[in-house]
């Protein structure tokens, strides 16, 4: 069974993303989406200063068996982006959560992350892919 972690937002294309403390918005893919993925062997992350929109393409993850496009949950500026993923893209497998996040991005309207899932609203979009 994933790890769901109930303080996250959820797409339902498998991004979450974690309001911090001082309004940024940290976005990674779920452990579901890792483990569906198999071994990650390439991340690509928006570059740093760019602006991403909600719903819209922001990156790539590629592993043995698939690439796959990331999505930012909300719209705004990248601040940040975890470049260990470079040297480390297994990161994703071992810590989706913590330390395999992709990019951080200071938002324009919060309120976009009202249509995204909750925990037990993700966990009802998986087993219904299932």
């Amino acid at each position: 069974m994933s790890d769901i972690r109930k303080e996250l937002k959820y797409l339902p294309s498998h991004e979450w993303a974690r309001v911090e403390e001082d309004g940024t918005v940290t976005v990674g893919i779920s452990d579901h989406a890792q483990d569906s993925l198999g071994d990650v062997v390439y991340v690509e992350t928006p570059e740093v200063g760019s602006n991403v929109a909600a719903g819209e393409e922001a990156g790539v993850v590629e592993s043995v068996k698939a690439a796959s496009d990331i999505y930012s949950p909300v719209t705004g500026e990248v601040i940040a982006v975890n470049e260990a993923l470079e040297d480390s893209p297994e990161q994703v497998n071992e810590s989706p959560y913590d330390d395999g996040w992709f990019f951080k991005v200071k938002p324009t309207d919060l309120s976009e992350l009202d249509d995204a899932l909750d925990a037990d609203g993700y966990q009802n979009a998986i087993e219904a892919e299932d």
